[in-house]
C-alpha cells in the first residue's frame, strides 16, 4: 500500500482528535431541519414482508458464547427474519412530548444508526434468490437484483454447504451530521457493535458468521450493485464486511469469493432507488479523503490460532440469551453507588477474550491489537485504581516499556493478563479525559480501549477500520456482559485522546485510545415513555414511499 494512504489515515486520526482547548472540527449547532431519517428505503423495489417469531429461542446466557450448544436451524424465511430482528432489528420505541425514535438492537454513536445490512440468497427460502437490502422500519427485505436459477446454482456449488451471504456497509453522513469529521470513527466503532450482533445472533440459531476476509470494497460494491445505484450526493453507502453465514461445523469456511461470480452478479439488473435521507448537507472534505486512504483491496488475511482456554466463570443469568440482546440499552447516567463484584468484574473482562468456537471474536478479524485501559471505581474486593488488562499478552513487554516507568505492573489474578498499575481514585480523571462526562465516573468502572496503532496501519491503511471493528466488538460484548449482571453500560466516543494517552504515558503513536466505555447502575428518566418495537406496523402499515423522518410514528 502507498505511503500516501498511510500518512493520510494517521493524518485524519491526529486532525480527528479531540484536546481540552479544542475539540475535533464539527457543526456550532445542529441542523435538526436537515437531520438523516434514520432507516433507508429503496423506492420502487419489491417488499418481502417478515414475519415476526411467536418464541425466542430458550438458549441460555453462555449459548451466546459457545458454539455446539445451539442446535442448527434450517435457513428458512421465518428464521432468516429472527437472525436479522436481532442484529439490526429495532428493540423498543422511545418517546418524550413531542418527538419518538426508535432504539435498535445493534449499538450506535448517538444513535445515529449509519449500518446498513444486505443478504445474497442463493437458496429459495420463502423468497426467490437474489440481492436483499433489510429495512428494520418495516422488518421487511426490499430485492434489489434476481438471481437467476444457474448463477444461484454456482453460488450454492461454491459455498456447498448452503447459508447465505450477509453484508454490512455504512453511510457516514448519518453519524456526520451530528459528528463532523471524527464521524467516520464512529462509523467504524457502530461497524463492529454489528459484526458482534451478527455474530451472537446467528450462534442462537446454530449459524456462524464468517468473514470473507480475501474480498475487497470494490467487490463488495459490486455484488450490492451500488456502481449501478443513482445516491443522492453525501448520503451514498460505503462496503465494509462480507460475511458468510452457514450451519456451525461444516467445515472450513471460503474467504473469498471468485471473481467470474463476482462479475456476474455485477451485471445483473438492480432495482430501487435509495431515498433521500436529509434535505441539505455539510461536505467534510477529509472523511472521503481517509475513505479512499483505508479502502480495502483484495488481501490475504492472517488466521489466528485462537485459545481453547475455557471461561473464567459459567455463571447462570435469570435472562435467556435472546432477551439479553433484546434488552439492551445504552446508559444515560448512573447513580454513583452501585458496585459489582470482583467475580463479575473478572467475568465480564473474561468474555472479551477471543477464543477458538467461541462468538463474537471466532469471526477471524485478524489479530488481537486492543487492550483495556481501566478507570475501576466500585468494584467490591478489588482496590480503585488504573487497571491494564492485556488482550493478548505478546504485547505486554511494547505496553509496560511504553508506559509510565513508575506504574507497579501487579498481576491481579493467575488465570488473567489484569495488572494494577496505581491506587487511587480516579473518578475525577477519569470523568475530565472522557469530554468532562460524569456517566465516566459515576459508573462501576470505566475504560479506554488502547490500541496498537502506528505498527498496525503502517501494514496497511484500511487495517485503520479493523482496529475500530475491534473495540466494537469489545463494546458490545461489554453491553451484553452488563445486561447479564443486572446493570448497564454504554459507549463513550467522546474523549480527549492525548490526555488519555499521558494518563498511560504513552509519548508516540505506537499505541492510540479508540474507544471510551464504561459500566455502572443506571438511572432512568422518568420522563421516558417505552413503546413495543414494532407497534408503529399495526399502527398504520406505512408504505414505504410514505415514510420520511417527519412522519415517523
Amino acid at each position: 500500500m502507498s505511503e500516501p494512504f498511510v500518512q493520510m489515515t494517521i493524518r485524519y486520526h491526529e486532525e480527528t482528535k479531540h484536546h481540552f482547548d479544542r475539540y475535533a472540527r464539527s457543526l456550532e449547532s445542529l441542523d435538526w431541519n436537515t437531520q438523516p431519517n434514520p432507516f433507508r428505503f429503496y423506492e420502487g423495489a419489491n417488499v418481502v414482508r417478515l414475519s415476526f417469531v411467536e418464541k425466542d429461542p430458550e438458549a441460555a446466557y453462555m449459548d451466546l458464547y459457545e458454539r455446539m450448544r445451539n442446535p442448527v436451524r434450517n435457513f428458512s424465511l421465518q428464521n432468516l427474519s429472527l437472525f436479522l430482528q436481532l442484529t439490526l432489528g429495532i428493540s423498543a420505541w422511545k418517546s418524550i412530548p413531542g418527538t419518538r425514535w426508535a432504539l435498535r438492537m445493534n449499538p450506535s454513536s448517538g444513535n445515529l444508526h449509519p449500518t446498513e445490512g444486505y443478504v445474497i440468497l442463493s437458496e429459495e427460502a420463502g423468497c426467490g434468490p437474489g440481492i436483499y437490502h433489510y429495512n428494520p422500519y418495516l422488518h421487511a427485505l426490499e430485492c434489489r437484483a434476481d438471481l437467476p436459477v444457474e448463477l444461484a446454482g454456482q453460488m450454492r456449488t461454491y459455498l456447498r454447504s448452503g447459508g447465505f451471504l450477509f453484508a454490512l456497509t455504512s453511510i457516514f453522513w448519518r453519524e456526520a451530521w451530528k459528528y463532523g469529521e471524527r464521524a467516520f470513527r464512529y462509523c467504524n466503532h457502530d461497524m463492529g457493535h454489528a459484526i458482534a450482533s451478527a455474530s451472537f445472533a446467528a450462534n442462537l440459531l446454530g449459524w456462524k458468521v464468517s468473514y470473507l476476509s480475501g474480498v475487497s470494497d470494490e467487490d463488495i460494491e459490486r455484488l450490492l450493485g451500488f456502481h449501478k445505484t443513482h445516491w443522492i450526493d453525501h448520503e451514498e453507502e460505503h462496503p465494509e464486511v462480507l460475511c458468510y453465514v452457514h450451519p456451525y461445523g461444516d467445515g472450513e469456511a471460503p474467504n473469498h469469493l471468485p471473481g467470474s461470480l463476482i462479475t456476474k452478479i455485477s451485471g445483473l439488473s438492480f432495482h430501487g432507488n435509495p431515498n433521500r435521507l436529509s434535505g441539505d448537507h455539510v461536505n467534510w472534505e477529509i472523511i472521503p479523503e481517509v475513505t479512499k486512504a483505508a479502502r480495502k483491496a483484495v488481501t490475504e488475511e492472517e488466521k489466528i490460532p485462537y485459545s481453547d482456554k475455557p471461561f473464567m466463570d459459567k455463571q447462570k443469568s435469570g435472562l435467556t440469551a435472546a432477551r439479553i440482546i433484546r434488552q439492551r440499552r445504552s446508559a444515560l447516567a448512573f447513580d454513583g453507588v452501585t458496585s459489582i463484584s470482583n467475580d463479575q468484574f473478572l467475568t465480564m473482562l473474561d468474555k472479551t477474550l477471543p477464543r477458538k468456537d467461541c462468538a463474537p471474536f471466532d469471526f477471524e478479524l485478524g489479530p488481537v491489537h486492543v487492550h483495556l485501559l481501566l478507570f475501576v471505581h466500585r468494584v467490591t474486593g478489588l482496590a480503585p485504581g488504573l487497571y491494564l488488562f492485556i488482550r493478548d499478552e505478546g504485547d505486554f513487554e511494547l505496553l509496560k516499556s511504553s508506559s509510565q516507568s513508575d506504574f507497579l505492573w501487579k498481576r491481579i489474578n493467575a488465570n488473567l493478563p489484569l495488572y494494577l498499575l496505581r491506587e487511587g481514585l480516579l473518578m475525577r480523571e477519569a470523568t475530565a479525559v472522557s469530554c468532562h462526562q460524569d456517566i465516566a465516573g459515576d459508573g462501576c468502572f470505566s475504560l479506554g480501549m488502547i490500541a496498537k496503532f502506528r505498527p498496525v496501519i503502517d501494514k496497511a491503511p484500511f487495517l485503520y477500520r479493523h482496529l475500530f471493528w475491534e473495540t466494537g466488538m469489545i463494546g458490545q460484548v461489554l453491553y451484553l456482559e452488563a445486561e447479564a449482571h443486572g446493570v448497564r453500560s454504554t459507549g463513550i466516543g467522546c474523549f480527549f485522546d492525548d490526555p488519555v494517552h499521558q494518563v498511560m504515558g504513552l509519548q508516540d503513536n505506537t499505541f492510540q485510545s479508540l474507544y471510551h466505555f464504561t459500566v455502572g447502575g443506571p438511572m432512568e428518566d422518568a420522563r421516558l415513555q417505552t413503546w413495543p418495537p414494532y407497534s408503529h406496523l399495526k399502527e398504520k402499515m406505512t408504505d414505504q414511499r410514505q415514510v420520511s423522518k417527519f412522519d415517523l410514528p
